[in-house]
């Protein structure tokens, strides 16, 4: 169940970090509208219809069709919202129990080493090249 609400409110953090208000898809309506009004009048795709209100057209397109102000405004996703991602921190308190340790009392039965590698230094394998 923490799961499932952690990743719900990552989600919505996410969704909000685009800067999209739920006031913004409920002008998609108007969107599809303005979209038919652009293909019927002006015989554009959607690609161009989308270039001339969010792309590199728009500047043009804006000062071409001022009598359309009023149904440019009314678009989604052309507003500047600063939006507010309220934080919420769960703090759990539990005790942790100390770990226990064993002292050690004798120190010199710690280290054990024998030289395993001893009988190399005498063979004849590791010696210096000899001139022939």
């Amino acid at each position: 169940m923490f799961k499932c609400i952690s990743f719900v409110l990552s989600l919505l953090v996410f969704i909000q970090s685009f800067g999209l208000d739920m006031r913004e898809f409920a002008h998609l309506g108007q969107l599809v509208a303005h979209a038919q009004f652009h293909a019927e009048k002006y015989d554009d795709d959607i690609m161009v219809f989308l270039s001339k209100h969010y792309g590199e057209l728009a500047p043009e397109h804006s000062k071409d069709h001022q009598e359309e102000k009023k149904a440019h405004d009314e678009l989604p996703f052309n507003h500047y919202c600063s939006s507010y991602t309220p934080m919420a921190f769960v703090i759990h308190i539990f005790n942790v129990p100390p770990i226990q340790t064993v002292p050690i009392l004798n120190r010199t039965l710690d280290f054990f080493y024998l030289d395993n590698y001893s009988f190399l230094e005498k063979s004849d394998i590791f010696q210096p090249p000899q001139h022939a």
